[in-house]
């Protein structure tokens, strides 16, 4: 199987551009709100279980994807590539993959925080993930963000691990030119 990890910071446009390439490819989409928005019914975020289950929830997912032989996942990902124990979370969704000599390719998505602020609210991101339903909260949240972790790379800013990593900016760009950006990169099969 073939693990597309799209990662980047909020409102970049990782689930629409990931939707894109599942409908351009025969891969899926599993988006990280998939398993956010059913914990937040029964956890608060900063609870421990829902911290286990999430993680656990997106490892089985991998898994069982590889298993079911699909040729390849659309994994998004709010990574914060300065935290340690961020990048050992990613090291443990990908190692299934790799394990079974599949491939991983993390494809980052960049925009302008002008750009990321005025995607924050949109019908397609509210009707997604209902716990982004108050905008002005998370557009404060996104920069708050911004300003406590690493969340794109940059020439001082290097990628944290030894592996494949492609940059993609969408600042200007469509989610359908993102994606066929992405696919052009990686070399993916068309439907």
């Amino acid at each position: 199987m073939h693990l597309v990890f799209l990662f980047g910071p909020q409102a970049v446009g990782k689930m629409t551009v990931g939707r894109e390439l599942a409908r351009l490819t025969p891969y899926r989409l599993f988006h990280n709100h998939a398993t956010i928005e059913p914990l937040l019914e029964v956890f608060e975020w900063d609870d421990p279980g829902f911290q286990r289950l999430k993680e656990e929830f997106r490892r089985r997912v991998v898994e069982e994807a590889l298993a079911s032989g699909l040729p390849g996942l659309v994994l998004t990902y709010v990574w914060a590539l300065d935290v340690a124990e961020d990048t050992a979370a990613v090291e443990r969704l990908t190692a299934p993959v790799l394990a079974a000599g599949g491939r991983v390719d993390h494809v980052e998505l960049y925009a302008d925080v002008d750009t990321r602020l005025g995607r924050e609210g949109t019908p397609l991101r509210l009707e997604a993930k209902p716990s982004k339903r108050d905008v002005e909260w998370q557009r404060a949240h996104l920069l708050e963000w911004g300003r406590e972790y690493r969340l794109s790379t940059g020439p001082d800013q290097p990628f944290p691990l030894d592996a494949p990593h492609h940059r993609v900016d969408n600042t200007d760009l469509s989610p359908t030119a993102a994606a066929r950006r992405i696919v052009d990169l990686l070399g993916l099969p068309l439907r």
